[in-house]
Formats: C-alpha cells, structure tokens, sequence
C-alpha cells in the first residue's frame, strides 16, 4: 500500500497572496515504490511565470530519477504544461528543487504539481501534514495496484486521508531550502543509522539534529552552535522550537557561543590533549543539553530516550561533579530525591516531569546503589558550605535507599532477582545489582559518617561486607558471570567491581581483561554480555571498561578504549549508543550515558575520580587475596542456599540454559 496512514503534524495556513506552499514535513505522507506511484497537489500561480518547484523527499533508493510535471487536470497527461526530471543519485533527504526555466502560466488559474519516482530499488517518500488547513487545497495519489489510478485525499475510498497535504513550494511561496539548511543532500546508507546524529540548543531545550543536518557540519567549538558546510551557523534561538540559519557571528547566536564558552571555564574540562579536552567539552555541553531545569536527564532527545533513569542520571551528576559543575550535579540529585518512592527504591525511569513512570516497567533495584554513589561523589567535590548544605537535604534519601538495599539481601548476602541495567526478567540474582548495590552500600556509609551517623554507618558497611562475600561466594566462583547461574555468561558489569565504584581484587583485575577478550567484536568495542544475540556493538559498556582501567591506573588499557570511542562518534562528535559492525554510529546520539562514562574516563586518567571506602571489608587496593575466590579454600565454594534454585535451571539441559543467554536483550530503547 503507498499511502502511509502515519500520525502526522500540521501545517501552516499558507498566506492568500502567495503562491500554495505546504512546509511542515514532520512525517512520511506517501510512500512510492514504484514507476505507476505518484503524488500530485493543486496550486494556483499569481504570476505569468512558473520558475521552480520543490518537494520534500526522502528517498531510500539508490538509483531511479523524479519528474515533475505541471499539468491543468492532474489525472490527464495530455494537459501538461512543463516538464522536469532530475536523478536521485543515492539515499537522501531534503527539499529537491527542480528548475522549470521559467514556463509560461495563467496568472489564478489552477494548475497540479505531480511528482513520480521511476526506476527506483528503494521506497521514496513525499513528506507531508495531516492536519486540516483551512483553504489548503487536497494531494492526490496515484497507486494503480490500490486506487485503481487517481485517487483525491479525502474522497471516496481515500476517505480517512481527508487534509493530508504533499510537501511542495512553488516559486516564492518558500524562501529557498537554502534559507533553513533543508536542500536536498545525499548521504551513503551506512550514515543513516544514527538519529539524531547529534543535539544543538540551550540548556534543557535541545534540538535533534538528523545525519543530513550535520553533513558537512562541525560545531562553533566551546558551543551548541553548529557551523553549516557553507559557513553559515544554525542555532536555536531562545523559546523556539526549530533552529534558524544565520549568518557567522550573528549577534544572537554569538551569545549563546560565549555563553557556552564562559560556563565551561566556570569548571574544569578535562583532557591531556587537545583532542581528550575536544571530547570532554563536547559531552559536557551535550549533557548540559539534556539536563532539564529540575534536573531530570533525558538519556537522549529522541523518542522512547526521552526519560530520565537513575542509573544513566547519576553518571551524569558524577560526571558533571568532577568536572567542576557542581550546580548541575546537586539539581540532578535533588531530582532522584523527589522521584524516590516511599519505600526507598525507584521506578526504572520518570517522564521528565518527573510525575511518574511512562508505563510499568518493572523498577530495578541498583538504582539504590548508583544514587547513594553519585551523592557521595558529588560530596567529594563540594565546597565546604555546598557540602553541609547538601548533606542536610540529601541524607533522608541516602538512608532510604541503603535502608532498603540493606534489607533486601538474603541470608547469604544477595540481593534478589530484579531487572538490571538489562532491562529484561531472569529469574535470579544478577551481578548488575549486585555490584551497584555495594557500591552503594559503601557510599552510604561514608556519607552517614560524614552525616555523623554512626550507627547509619556501620550498619551499611556490615551490610556491604555481607554483600561482599555474598559475591565472593556466588558470583566469584564461577568468573564473575552475569548471574549466580552457571553458565549465564559473562557480563560487562563486573567493571563495576572495580574502582571508582569498589576497591578492585587481583581477581577482578584478571577477569576485566577475560571478560573484555569475550565480549569484544570486529569493531573494536564491547557487547553488553555474552550471547547478546545481535551484532551490534554498545558504547556504554565499552566506557565501563575504559573508566575501571582507567581508575585503576592502567591508563594504556584505558587510552586506546577512549581512542576507539573518538574515532565512533558521529561526524559532529556526538556519542552513539551503538556503533554497527560496519563499524558506523547506530541509535541515537548523543547517549548522556557514554557522554558521561566518557568525561568520568578523562578525569581518572588525571587521577581526580575517587572510589569509596571499603570500610571494615577485607578488600583492599592490591592485596585482597584473602578475598580472591579463586585462592580460597574449597569450604568456601560452597553454594549458598539462595543459589540453589537457580542452579536448577541448568538441570533442565545446556540448551535450555544457553536459550535463557541468547533471549536477553536489552529492553531499554
């Protein structure tokens, strides 16, 4: 079927002394796979010349051509009275101008813009509006297989497509696609992977840039400001909702570069080279981006992203905190106190809002492990007033959630089976909750003692040195596996095991460098977990490993991990979530997640990212073999009851068990 019924926006009334002009493209109106496919829309000229005609199209074949023919009567070849046809010459998007040299026409008559695509391997699209316009007259569609021929938007079998409008501009309805940075651009499929291939905007109101926006493009540097391929600058003024194209320097949009410039001195933008500080400055601004005026985080502006979680929010808040902008990480904590339940947990993500979850996700438990870390970060950094200050408003909300931590660990010391940063079910505990909830624990603690709660805080470091030899016991024995199951595989969260989270164990040290050789792909990057059961590869989890390496000095390790996450990101320095295994941004970007994952790498490998206290825990930074499972004696190894009921998945048969690994997917996205 050529007719998308899709849910589209609206378009402006177009003025009644102007040439019909249909300009809001927000969505897919028809779709045209083939030569009998063809749009068409009634315009009347106030001049007796007709000098071009432009539609917008987005085209996904790589070879066929568009013709546009003005005709008196759209469904009668034989009334045409000019002609055009250009190549589409490849994928692409944008308003395709076509020259018709300036044909005679009737001043008020009617005439009909029809548009074919012929000879195309690939779907081509006319965009257009939904919404009624009053006075706009209706598109045609013509779709031989369907229609039977040519068929009027509105009418008869077309009936549900009433004030559907083609996306077209004749003359000087428009002022030029050049005005607005929308021309027609070709780009290689492989560059179509990413949206938005980057964000641009003020703080708290970004904007989501596609891969034909930003070909060609690079950033103002130290701004949000995007430099167009022809010099010109496109910015999005304060209170709009759409960027403008400007002229370099325009004033308005010169205060928003030194804006920008002027907040990023107020911090401490990390980087040894030019090119880690280029990195560090363009995830910060990204992240400021994001970051909404009561501190929720969008994980990244684009549809099912544009939620707030607590996990991807603390990274933010430390990130943002060692950098020296310590405003934006206490608004960002604030917000995570305001959206705690009243049990002490969280839901697993907040419309930004914050009134609540955008549907019933299940909620996951390690966010009562990365907020009490992100607070004693923040802690970490604050002067000595903010300090205080934060610590009288923030410690109820470090108590619930170490409270509840605390209570939810078993007999042996493990937490329960809950959703990890996985998002999906499994029936047992996972090491993705397990190692934020120590972190956590720890974090805690060292907060109450800072608090002057004593007894806060020796009751969560017992409860960390619980959860520490639950680990030991269950995860440790069997490689640090994503669960207590044998043979679940192995998982990118036993970064977290290692600084700045937790003091690291030769044993973990080891397995980084294990579990990494397992995880990594042909692209230089990791997979969340074995058996991922696709090819993509993911950029959070391969910044965990940067930042272990990185804040446990194995800065070598830690370097070529941030090397291979500059030569990935999009070609404005945006941070994808995925990168393709033809090795191309995939997703959307910026990620506030890797952002940040990667401004926390650069200032470890300055040594500024500190990790908590073990407190009275046997683990220390270089001599925890005590605590290395692999050296303890086999009365260690025994499986804890807990444990037990999960091992008896893999009673049921290997197969079962490795069909189990290939079925997690991420639900997040």
């Amino acid at each position: 079927m050529a007719s998308a019924a899709l849910a589209l926006t609206g378009a402006a009334v177009p003025p009644p002394d102007a040439y019909e002009a249909q300009l809001d493209h927000s969505y897919a109106n028809f779709a045209i796979h083939a030569p009998v496919h063809a749009g068409a829309q009634t315009f009347v000229p106030e001049d007796g010349e007709l000098h071009t005609v432009a539609a917008w199209l987005v085209s996904r074949a790589t070879s066929g051509q568009v013709t546009a023919s003005v005709r008196t009567d759209a469904t009668d070849p034989a009334t045409e009275v000019a002609r055009a046809q250009v190549d589409l010459a490849g994928t692409g998007r944008g308003w395709l101008e076509i020259d018709l040299g300036g044909v005679p026409v009737t001043p008020g008559e009617e005439y009909a813009l029809v548009l074919q695509a012929t000879d195309t391997d690939g779907a081509v699209e006319w965009w257009g509006s939904r919404s009624a316009a009053p006075g706009t007259p209706p598109s045609w569609n013509y779709d031989r297989d369907h229609w039977a021929g040519w068929v009027q938007q509105g009418a008869g079998a077309a009936a549900r497509f009433a004030g559907w409008d083609l996306a077209f501009y004749v003359d000087d309805a428009h002022g030029g696609c050049a005005a607005d940075n929308s021309c027609w651009r070709h780009l290689a499929g492989e560059q179509l992977g990413v949206q938005p291939a980057g964000i641009l905007g003020t703080p708290g109101h970004p904007y989501a840039l596609s891969a034909f926006e930003t070909a060609g493009a690079r950033f103002v540097p130290g701004s949000s400001v995007l430099e167009l391929a022809d010099g010109s600058w496109l910015y999005l003024p304060d209170g709009a909702d759409a960027p403008v194209v400007v002229p370099a320097e325009h004033p308005d949009a010169l205060a928003q570069v030194e804006e920008s410039r002027t907040w990023l001195a107020s911090g401490s933008v990390p980087g040894r080279t030019e090119t880690e500080r280029e990195m560090a400055e363009r995830a910060l601004l990204d992240m400021r981006l994001l970051l909404q005026d009561n501190g929720a985080v969008a994980a990244a502006w684009h549809t099912i992203w544009r939620y707030s979680w607590p996990r991807d929010s603390a990274f933010t808040a430390v990130a943002f905190a060692r950098a020296g902008f310590t405003e934006e990480a206490l608004r960002i904590l604030r917000y995570n106190a305001g959206t705690q339940r009243p049990d002490g947990t969280w839901e697993a993500r907040t419309l930004l809002d914050g009134s609540g979850p955008p549907d019933a996700r299940g909620w996951q438990l390690d966010a009562n492990g990365w907020v009490p870390w992100a607070t004693w970060q923040y802690l970490q950094t604050a002067s000595a007033a903010e300090r205080d200050a934060a610590l009288g408003e923030l410690y109820p909300t470090v108590r619930a959630a170490a409270d509840y931590a605390a209570g939810s660990l078993d007999e042996n010391g493990i937490p329960p089976a809950r959703p990890d940063y996985w998002e999906s079910d499994y029936p047992a505990p996972n090491l993705g909750t397990a190692a934020p909830l120590l972190a956590g624990l720890r974090s805690a603690a060292a907060v109450a003692e800072l608090a002057g709660e004593e007894d806060d805080a020796a009751r969560w470091f017992a409860a960390a040195d619980r959860l520490q030899r639950g680990i030991d016991l269950s995860f440790g024995v069997i490689g640090y596996q994503r669960t207590v199951v044998r043979g679940s595989g192995k998982d990118s969260a036993v970064t977290w095991l290692a600084p700045p989270f937790n003091p690291v164990t030769p044993a973990v040290r080891a397995e980084l460098d294990t579990t990494w050789q397992v995880l990594v792909q042909d692209t230089g990057g990791v997979q969340p977990g074995e058996r991922w059961g696709d090819d993509m590869t993911w950029t959070p989890e391969t910044m965990f490993f940067a930042l272990a390496w990185a804040a446990d000095g194995q800065d070598a390790k830690a370097e070529r991990v941030v090397e291979w996450m500059d030569a990935h990101r999009t070609p404005v320095g945006a941070y994808p979530e995925k990168v393709g295994p033809d090795g191309n941004p995939a997703a959307v970007s910026t990620l506030g997640w890797t952002a940040s994952l990667t401004v926390l790498t650069l200032e470890a490998l300055e040594g500024s990212v500190a990790t908590p206290p073990a407190g009275t825990s046997n683990v220390g930074d270089d001599d925890g073999a005590a605590t290395d499972p692999r050296s303890a004696a086999p009365a260690v190894v025994t499986v804890p009851d807990s444990v037990a009921p999960w091992l008896l998945v893999l009673a049921l048969g290997a197969a079962a068990a490795a069909g189990l690994g290939l079925s997690r997917r991420r639900r997040r996205r």
